[in-house]
């Protein structure tokens, strides 16, 4: 039986068929069972204008940073993507207060309410502000399109020997 399975192109595959079959779609020969696409790349791209924010940065010398984020992204790496310096020290994992930002007076009561750990790395920012709130808990959505996102003057900077985040 090996000998015929050799003679067919099946030399060091194991007797398991369903192997075999994964070995011959990995081959390009046939597709797996169950195998579907559920979206092209560019499907993703047409339907992406629909999920376009809109939102502002002003960076610590007063210049303003128009950018378009996604319905989702969080504004620590809408911000980083974009080279704007909004530190993160802790990758958006709250614990510390570095991507510290105030939030536009007219969107800042459209957020959910900071949870108590937001707050209390909230109570760690220098300069804080009725307006104040984490970008790291701050997630896009359509109500925010229009928003400003200020940084204050000074942060709690925690760079070590001159490292800068970078988006993931």
């Amino acid at each position: 039986m090996a000998a015929s399975w050799a003679a067919k192109g099946g030399a060091g595959v194991s007797r398991c068929p369903g192997r075999r079959r994964v070995l011959a779609a990995a081959a390009g020969r046939l597709l797996p069972r169950g195998f579907r696409t559920a979206v092209t790349f560019q499907a993703e791209e047409e339907n992406s204008a629909a999920e376009v924010v809109n939102v502002v940065f002003i960076d610590r010398s007063g210049q303003r940073i128009p950018v378009q984020g996604r319905i989702g992204d969080d504004v620590l790496r809408l911000a980083q993507k974009h080279g704007i310096e909004l530190e993160g020290a802790c990758e958006a994992s709250l614990a510390c207060s570095t991507c510290h930002v105030y939030v536009s007076h007219d969107v800042v009561d459209k957020l959910p309410q900071p949870d108590e750990r937001e707050e209390d790395m909230l109570d760690m920012a220098p300069l804080l502000q009725e307006n104040s709130r984490l970008g790291c808990q701050i997630i896009l959505d359509k109500e925010l399109e229009g928003a400003e996102f200020t940084l204050p003057k000074i942060t709690r900077n925690f760079y070590v020997d001159g490292h800068v985040p970078k988006p993931h």
